[in-house]
């Protein structure tokens, strides 16, 4: 093995992919060498609505689930995700669950939606928590499910003028009729129940299953970032159970961060953190350039690469120091981060089971990371979302469109890929000798 950073950890070996079965390495090849073609990834969401126009929703669902959908999502019932579970937690790796609800601007739906997202949520919590799948399990949520981005917007514009003390939010939780300063009646009633909702679904989890919160965009995010800190100031007191993501991609990543830390110790409450590089990048540049502001994310992927790892070294410092009151996860699919980690945690005498440090990749992509870090006996996650064909469409071509640059640049797995496959049918040809 090759020594990289004082570090032993290389993801050159093809003997990785033994535990997938033949069907499953050729399907991740048809489906890789799919992504290869930008024009595909970048039309994905045409080219499907086309294709179920003229197939029709169950030509469609029977030509997307044995491909695709198979690869990305784990299964539409509880059956049939823990047949995939069962399956990931004997390759040493670990679910976590992500709802595939989410909203953007102009999406708002009412009330009774968003319980039936509660409802959902808290089946997520009973699912991972019920199953034997994994020790420490963990699940993914997004605020927008279950409160407007509206409101988050307009809560943005408010506390960036005058901030909310998170113990109003708390009082909120807990059913108190508080009084939201710069709200309008209607406005103080749905954030409300969207705090309640966002309460039940960490009442159920707390000591049994950790919710990491997603980031989203910039013109939201600090509500976001509000709310998940109260829930940390209510639930967190004893250990981190609800966690909030941090993308690096963005210029104040490091600030933000470092805010957090300053505030849970403030607060006394633990930190949570899932380390990502940020999605949302396209999206955030042209409306930065639309709006005639100054564009928020780094300029380059190598300052990028430089925050997430200032970030990282920065998380790593804080629990080797505190390893009780400070978590990570390490998401990302880029190897030299990866091994960044590996080396730090070395270096300042982190266990790798100590349950303080994890790393996290989406289901269906950069395995050969994944089980190699397994392997090595780190804790590993695999963000897995679930549900129908209908109901996980808009969340797999978002993921596509967003993790564009990674579908396209995932030559070195489909090459190690190939390499298994070669040797599997020399093996066949020798008579399984």
């Amino acid at each position: 093995m090759e020594l990289v950073n004082g570090y032993h950890l290389a993801f050159e070996d093809p003997s990785a992919f033994r535990v997938k079965s033949l069907g499953e390495l050729l399907r991740a090849l048809g489906v890789f060498h799919l992504c290869s073609f930008p024009v595909l990834v970048n039309n994905c969401g045409k080219l499907m609505t086309a294709a179920r126009t003229i197939l029709g929703r169950r030509g469609f669902s029977l030509l997307l689930r044995p491909t695709i959908y198979a690869q990305f999502v784990a299964g539409e019932n509880e059956m049939e995700i823990s047949q995939s579970m069962g399956k990931m937690s004997l390759m040493g790796l670990r679910p976590m669950l992500a709802v595939p609800i989410e909203e953007d601007l102009g999406e708002s739906i009412g009330e009774k939606r968003y319980d039936d997202n509660m409802a959902a949520m808290l089946e997520c919590v009973r699912m991972s928590h019920s199953n034997a799948w994994s020790k420490d399990p963990m699940m993914q949520l997004k605020i927008t499910a279950l409160l407007s981005p509206e409101l988050c917007v307009k809560l943005t514009t408010l506390i960036a003028q005058q901030p909310y003390d998170l113990s109003l939010l708390v009082r909120a939780m807990d059913g108190e009729m508080v009084t939201f300063p710069g709200l309008e009646e209607k406005e103080a009633a749905h954030f409300l129940c969207g705090l309640q909702r966002l309460n039940k679904v960490a009442e159920a989890s707390v000591n049994k299953v950790r919710v990491l919160v997603d980031a989203e965009y910039t013109y939201m995010n600090p509500a976001l970032t509000l709310v998940t800190m109260a829930l940390m100031k209510k639930f967190n007191k004893d250990g981190a159970w609800i966690w909030n993501t941090y993308q690096c991609y963005l210029k104040e990543s490091r600030s933000l961060l470092l805010e957090a830390l300053n505030l849970s110790q403030a607060e006394g409450f633990c930190l949570g953190v899932k380390l990502v590089r940020g999605a949302y990048m396209d999206k955030e540049r042209k409306l930065a350039e639309k709006e005639c502001q100054v564009d928020p994310i780094h300029p380059s992927w190598e300052e990028t690469n430089k925050s997430y790892n200032g970030c990282l070294d920065v998380m790593l410092e804080a629990i080797a120091q505190k390893p009780d009151r400070y978590r990570i996860i390490v998401a990302t699919h880029n190897e030299e981060s990866v091994r960044r980690a590996a080396k730090r945690m070395e270096e300042w005498g982190i266990e790798k089971d100590g349950g303080s440090v994890c790393f996290g990749q989406l289901l269906g992509m950069c395995d050969h990371v994944s089980l190699t870090l397994a392997k090595e006996g780190y804790p590993v996650y695999k963000s897995v979302p679930y549900g129908s064909v209908d109901d996980t469409l808009p969340y797999l071509v978002r993921r596509a469109q967003e993790n564009r640059t990674v579908l396209q640049g995932i030559r070195k797995e489909r090459d190690l890929l190939r390499q298994e496959l070669r040797h599997r049918m020399r093996r066949s040809m020798r008579g399984g000798s």
